[in-house]
């Protein structure tokens, strides 16, 4: 088991310090250093002024790698996570503005609007398009961008790069034996009967996770029990339901492993309600690290999703092969995570003969 820092610091100042120290969003930053029209002139005073106290620039040899020529990616999301878009975005924008790249962000709905959304982009005249979960998946937009010879990242999708469409790059972690892991450290706590909350079926990441949940019960010889599996989509709502039709059961779990830190969220406050101590009754972990694991009571014992820094590798991928003008994508990159134990989980206090 790896236990790292739940954050990770940097001496040099990034576009998040500047949004910080100027009180405005990551895109507002964004807009004012690609010298974008609609900004109020007094926000841009201060962003600027954030900037010079800061003394931020991007990148010097990443701009001058760049080349004169800016290019513009698009970037389509619709993600119910509210978490994990602000750490993608957090991500997206700072490699943008180190590598003198725009980023044009677009918010659309899973179905025919992802595709308008698409076509939209692409009429623009967009060099590239970048596709996180759950829409790395959306068969529709990818063909239409490869038909339309516009590069694509897919980022957080579960499908191997063999089962990659042609053209399509991308960046994820191995889920399977990410969540393997988790159930696995679970199980040292002496926890046999452990519930297990689904991501979203639409995606094969979290048929991965689900993979790895059984996988960790096999190898302990631990009996597979279907009434221990609920349904989830990645939602806090989604995880108040799952979370009561477990903990329902006449026998319910000493341990529940959601497939996201929104659900892992929702089933302690599940437990709460219903008088049980996290993770003295119930020991409860997540998935991903994202900001809601550590905001609150108890901080969740998670997988770290390392959301950021696939977001960078994203943009450096795209920037590389839209500037090389390369014939061949950039490749797919497999990156670390890492298990993060917090306060959610202890050892099972219910005896084997109870179990």
């Amino acid at each position: 088991m790896t236990i790292r820092p739940s954050r990770r610091g940097s001496s040099a100042p990034t576009i998040s310090d500047v949004a910080r120290v100027a009180g405005v969003s990551l895109m507002t930053v964004s807009r004012v250093i690609n010298n974008e029209a609609n900004v109020r002139p007094a926000t841009r005073e201060k962003v600027e002024a954030a900037i010079a106290q800061l003394n931020y620039s991007p990148n010097p040899a990443a701009r001058s790698l760049a080349g004169a020529a800016q290019i513009r990616i698009g970037m389509l999301y619709s993600n119910p996570s509210q978490g994990f878009l602000s750490e993608f975005l957090l991500g997206t924008l700072d490699q943008a503005s180190r590598l003198d790249v725009q980023m044009v962000v677009e918010k659309c709905d899973i179905g025919d609007h992802e595709v308008e959304v698409a076509r939209h982009l692409i009429a623009g005249g967009i060099d590239g398009v970048i596709l996180p979960p759950p829409l790395c998946e959306a068969d529709a937009v990818l063909s239409l961008l490869r038909e339309a010879g516009v590069p694509a990242v897919v980022v957080a999708t579960g499908r191997p790069p063999e089962a990659m469409p042609d053209a399509v790059m991308s960046v994820r972690i191995d889920d399977r034996a990410a969540a393997e892991e988790m159930t696995r450290h679970v199980m040292t706590l002496g926890h046999r009967r452990i519930g297990f909350i689904c991501g979203n079926p639409n995606l094969t990441a979290s048929d991965r996770r689900y993979e790895g949940f059984r996988a960790a019960l096999e190898g302990a010889g631990i009996a597979f029990d279907e009434a221990l599996v609920a349904p989830g989509l990645y939602t806090y709502r989604s995880g108040l339901d799952a979370a009561e039709r477990l903990l329902d059961l006449s026998v319910p779990p000493t341990a529940i492993i959601a497939s996201n830190d929104d659900m892992a969220a929702a089933t302690v406050a599940v437990a709460h309600r219903r008088g049980l101590d996290v993770p003295s009754d119930l020991t409860v972990c997540g998935f991903d690290d994202t900001t809601l694991s550590t905001t609150i009571w108890p901080e969740l014992t998670t997988i770290h999703q390392p959301i950021a820094d696939m977001a960078r590798a994203a943009v450096e991928m795209m920037a590389t092969a839209i500037r090389q003008k390369s014939a061949e994508p950039a490749g797919h990159r497999l990156l670390d995570y890492s298990l993060i134990r917090r306060q959610s989980d202890a050892a099972s206090r219910r005896r084997p003969r109870e179990i």
